[in-house]
């Protein structure tokens, strides 16, 4: 399994297996963020059985899916309230860890500047630069 720390509330991981669940309970993550659609590739492991795993290590189970490529505000609306709310640290996965990066850069973007930002993505692997401008726009939509 591959966590990548973003900030103490949040790591990402690419595509997590039902048995990686009970090694990130043992490692104190409390709630699991599934942002990968179920099915989204052949192979893939069912959601229903992480989310078995999540439960059965007492893990609080958030199904959150959104097209690779395909963020919206909505979607972005819906995570920062899922940061915001649920107890932490906070695993989040997806195929590569991507998509959940830019979910929650696009998130703090309401709040953080843009270079602390980039540079907890960069820390963790992500390169997130083309997200400027989106980013730009959800810290505009908070004034």
């Amino acid at each position: 399994m591959d966590i990548r720390k973003i900030d103490d509330t949040i790591s990402v991981a690419p595509q997590i297996t039902y048995g990686d669940v009970a090694e990130a309970a043992r490692l104190g993550f409390r709630t699991l963020v599934a942002n990968r659609p179920d099915k989204e590739e052949l192979g893939q492991p069912a959601m229903a059985d992480i989310e078995a795993a999540a439960r059965e290590n007492g893990m609080t189970w958030i199904y959150m899916p959104v097209a690779s490529g395909n963020v919206t505000d909505a979607d972005v609306d819906q995570f920062s309230a899922m940061i915001r709310d649920s107890e932490k640290p906070v695993l989040a996965f997806c195929r590569t860890g991507t998509r959940c990066t830019v979910l929650w850069a696009l998130s703090a973007a309401r709040t953080t500047p843009a270079r602390e930002i980039f540079s907890k993505a960069n820390n963790a692997g992500y390169d997130i630069s083309g997200l400027a401008p989106r980013m730009a726009q959800q810290s505009d939509n908070q004034k």
